[in-house]
């Protein structure tokens, strides 16, 4: 597929096109998070955190690849594990070092191309790519990089948006690519960064993609979807080459903390997490019912109300959009709480 739009810059859709990326990437790189925030509807972290939990707790040494501002980072941090993350912009690692200078264990940050990483053959025990796949042309080159930097058994998290599919709701899904995401440019310095997006995401064939992993040397371990197919998540382990043997080494360093206190303690954060979430949830809908009530108040009561003219139409909108505001952030907050509690 060719890009629809003439003023989407054709050359980020060319072969190895790592410069043209970069610059990219440069120019929306201050909002970038933000505003991806927003399309996903407040959805990617626990998007990310499906992807994070694909790699083995064991994993020694794990590459965020197409890392960006480092956003995917935070989950993969272990003692002991060292983090590296990768990307073609700068100013985007720029931001990665910002935020994770802060912590402990931080990422080591390399500013490369995916098509010629600086690592060693089978030096990568997981390998984990959110939202960048779609960017590495040729894919197949790029996944054969990958699998040569990955040891015999390694994993590779791979979380992308994908081309709408068949069913009911792909129109609307196309229609939202088409036309809302490249809204998103006027809140941006390179509004062309957006129509680039969704053309980008039309063009990835979920499909296509699963055939390539295979002919690149992995096996699917998992595969899933999210809203209603608009994002995926695969999971993959590098075959062993002929001559190769995949073996699990003993882990460099051992947690300081038992593994069974380790999974006591990891449940404990979910459960808090997940009670905080329907807390937020129940005090959200009891305020998307509140306005509801409210706006059928003032429907009834409209005319007997001393208003001035303008400030009748701005009544039925803050009471209207605020509505429909709490009952999206009610839906939002219900389904990572159903979400997380997959994971018990």
């Amino acid at each position: 597929m060719t890009p629809e739009s003439p003023d989407v810059r054709p050359a980020c859709f060319a072969p190895r096109a790592g410069r043209e990326m970069a610059e990219m990437f440069d120019d929306v790189s201050g909002r970038y998070d933000l505003l991806n925030r927003i399309l996903s509807l407040g959805r990617d972290r626990s998007w990310r955190e499906a992807m994070w939990r694909a790699i083995p707790e064991e994993a020694r040494t794990v590459m965020d690849l197409c890392t960006g501002s480092g956003v995917s980072l935070q989950g993969l941090r272990r003692p002991g594990r060292l983090v590296i993350g990768a990307d073609v912009s700068l100013e985007m690692l720029r931001l990665a070092a910002w935020s994770s200078n802060r912590a402990g264990w931080a990422p080591r940050l390399v500013c490369s191309d995916a098509f010629a990483l600086p690592l060693r053959d089978s030096s990568l025990d997981g390998v984990t790519i959110a939202f960048g796949i779609r960017n590495l042309r040729p894919r197949p080159e790029a996944l054969a990089e990958i699998a040569r930097v990955l040891s015999p058994g390694g994993v590779l998290s791979v979380l992308e948006a994908a081309a709408p599919g068949r069913g009911p709701v792909a129109p609307f899904h196309r229609f939202y690519l088409r036309r809302l995401v490249p809204l998103a440019g006027w809140l941006s310095r390179d509004a062309n960064a957006y129509r680039y997006l969704a053309s980008s995401v039309l063009d990835f064939d979920a499909q296509v993609f699963e055939q390539e992993l295979e002919r690149a040397g992995f096996v699917a371990l998992s595969r899933r979807s999210f809203l209603l197919g608009a994002t995926r998540l695969w999971v993959a382990r590098r075959r062993p080459a002929d001559g190769q043997i995949a073996s699990d080494p003993p882990a460099r360093v051992q947690n300081a903390m038992r593994s069974q206190e380790a999974a006591r303690a990891g449940r404990a954060a979910l459960a808090e997490r997940r009670g905080w979430d329907a807390l937020q949830a129940l005090v959200a809908a009891a305020l998307a019912v509140g306005l509801v009530i409210a706006l059928g108040t003032f429907a009834k009561w409209n005319a007997a109300l001393p208003l001035p003219g303008w400030k009748r139409p701005l009544v039925w909108v803050l009471l209207a959009g605020g509505a429909l505001l709490f009952v999206v952030r009610t839906w939002i907050l219900a389904a990572r709480w159903r979400e997380a509690g997959r994971w018990k």
